[in-house]
């Protein structure tokens, strides 16, 4: 018999807008289709822990729609960052609790980019919230996240998309979902700081269709929710991610499943 391919998801990085993966989740599941393997980075080190632990995705939804900038930071009396990641932690462990990465129901991993060797690290074991949190510790926002002796900030910084490690897990067929896309600069002149930010997605754009070409190899299909300009700064456009995310889900069901046959 032909052996039955495996299929793993790569959530990207994306802030708010990473709440589109809980919608294109959404609309696999309603389709039958369910990952082998996941893997996360930032926002979507979030999402995938999450379903790899087994919150039910409607869960998920009513969380993200409640969610407010209060839930998320706290003032920090320390260098490295506005904010410590204590909020973060706390709001995680309501949903995810204190689990290893050995207990999810399916296998997952998650990145980080340590300042100190400058290189990506992996979290494949131990607490999966330990993790999480460093694949989501924004630079300068968070205070970076002290462990091991790495100083370990979001995974973005450093690949958007770890579509790479879905692929070391084994998986047949690896879909990447890229919430961020092109970030285009905005039209109007914008303010110092929006000129810092802007300046930064361009070299993430850069990064990420250099090493998209170079690798077209280690994944099969490439899916960006279309978000336009939604800022993945702010809370107030998280229903219109979910929708996004779901409606694109659906565009590739059958490509999806159709990789799955070939």
């Amino acid at each position: 018999m032909k052996k039955k391919k495996t299929l793993g998801f790569a959530l990207g990085a994306g802030g708010s807008r990473g709440v589109a993966h809980i919608g294109f989740l959404q609309a696999m599941k309603e389709n039958g289709i369910q990952p082998d393997y996941i893997a996360g980075c930032s926002m979507g080190s979030v999402v995938g822990a999450a379903y790899a632990a087994g919150i039910d995705l409607e869960v998920m939804k009513k969380a993200a729609f409640r969610l407010r900038l209060l839930d998320l930071i706290g003032p920090s009396g320390r260098r490295g960052g506005l904010f410590d990641t204590k909020k973060i932690r706390k709001l995680l462990e309501k949903y995810i609790g204190d689990i290893h990465f050995d207990d999810l129901k399916i296998p997952y991993r998650c990145i980080a980019a340590d300042m100190i060797t400058q290189k990506i690290v992996t979290f494949s074991t131990g607490k999966v919230l330990d993790g999480v949190v460093a694949s989501s510790c924004i630079p300068a926002v968070f205070q970076p996240v002290e462990m091991d002796g790495k100083r370990l900030i979001d995974g973005g910084v450093l690949i958007r998309v770890p579509y790479e490690e879905v692929k070391n897990m084994g998986a047949d067929v690896v879909v990447a979902v890229d919430v961020l896309g092109r970030l285009d600069c905005s039209e109007k002149m914008p303010t110092t700081l929006g000129v810092l930010l802007e300046t930064l997605d361009m070299m993430d754009n850069l990064r990420t269709q250099t090493r998209r070409e170079m690798q077209k190899h280690l994944y099969d299909i490439w899916i960006e929710p279309r978000l336009g300009n939604m800022n993945q700064f702010s809370l107030k456009q998280i229903v219109y991610a979910y929708d996004k995310g779901y409606e694109i889900g659906l565009e590739y069901v059958d490509k999806i499943k159709q990789a799955l046959k070939g």
